[in-house]
């Protein structure tokens, strides 16, 4: 199971002053409707060919705020997070969760935002049972996925979001099939008994002290988050890297090679790509691994990218 951000915010503008208006009051309502609202629902994802059900509750209160995820079909998972930061997760989970430094929360820029994507209001729709308004995210680059989103009339929070290709395959589905705004338990977003605790990997730095660098990112793109940790491979250590744009996330990968041979390699799973470069240093040759939501293109070139702070960028 992949716990995947289930709202994005957005920002944006039309040509048409009717429309414009409405988007922009779209806009500022979307910007504040996410962590601010308590609720609960139960919702479809689909990815690469595979459905999945969840169940969803979330509890804002005295500036916190409380989610809990858990699977209702296949394995069992379960994850339960404050304030965006994982505090526990089912064994299943625990072993993919310990592997990311949760993500920090980002500065939500709508105006800025608009300068990456495109955004119109293309329509009403209803989803499990509710009045939506339905959104087309398109990027103004080849570097990034666009997006189709159904806001809830009620509380601006997105029911349906359909992650689109550069040719408008669809890649990943979320969508709600019961959803209830309103007051929440704070039982409902206690984790169960499987549900362990998830304890922050030791070794973390500042970004600023993080040696390795990207000389070229799409643009829009900047550093969010990084830490340096022992690789469980080997005594090296191994520099994470997160960026992005304020909707689309990429991980950065940064391993000592101490003379193993390996290949590069690249592959694809739904919207998900994972591109492995072996790249030579002043230092000796690393393994730069991308993965995100992004084109294989956009991750191969990002991870060609990678310098270290003894290394200069070619001419």
């Amino acid at each position: 199971m992949r716990v995947m951000p289930l709202f994005v915010v957005l920002g944006g503008w039309l040509s048409m002053p009717a429309f414009a208006a409405e988007a922009d009051v779209l806009m500022q309502r979307l910007a504040d409707a996410e962590k601010k609202q308590s609720y609960q629902g139960t919702f479809v994802y689909e990815r690469n060919g595979s459905f999945s059900t969840h169940a969803v509750w979330q509890l804002v209160n005295e500036q916190q705020l409380n989610e809990r995820f858990l699977q209702l079909d296949g394995p069992a998972a379960e994850v339960v997070l404050l304030n965006g930061k994982i505090q526990c997760a089912s064994e299943d989970m625990a072993s993919q969760v310990r592997e990311v430094t949760p993500w920090r929360q980002q500065q939500l820029e709508p105006e800025l935002l608009s300068k990456w994507y495109n955004f119109q209001v293309i329509g009403e729709s209803r989803v499990a049972g509710r009045p939506t308004v339905a959104l087309a995210v398109r990027p103004r680059d080849q570097h990034r996925y666009g997006f189709e989103l159904h806001l809830d009339r009620e509380t601006s929070l997105p029911l349906k979001s359909l992650l689109l290709d550069e040719s408008g395959q669809l890649l990943e589905r979320f969508q709600f099939t019961h959803f209830a705004p309103g007051s929440v338990a704070a039982a409902e977003v206690k984790g169960g008994a499987d549900c362990k605790a998830v304890s922050v990997p030791a070794g973390q730095v500042d970004p600023a002290s993080t040696q390795w660098r990207s000389d070229w990112l799409p643009d829009g793109f900047q550093l969010i988050d990084s830490s340096v940790r022992p690789s469980p491979a080997s005594q090296e250590s191994v520099t994470w890297l997160a960026y992005g744009d304020g909707i689309a996330r990429v991980s950065v990968f940064v391993e000592p090679l101490g003379g193993a041979v390996v290949e590069d390699a690249r592959s694809q799973m739904g919207p998900t790509v994972a591109v492995s470069k072996r790249i030579s240093t002043a230092g000796g040759d690393v393994m730069v691994t991308v993965i995100g939501e992004i084109p294989l293109g956009t991750a191969e070139r990002i991870a060609l990218s990678m310098r270290s702070g003894v290394d200069q960028a070619p001419q």
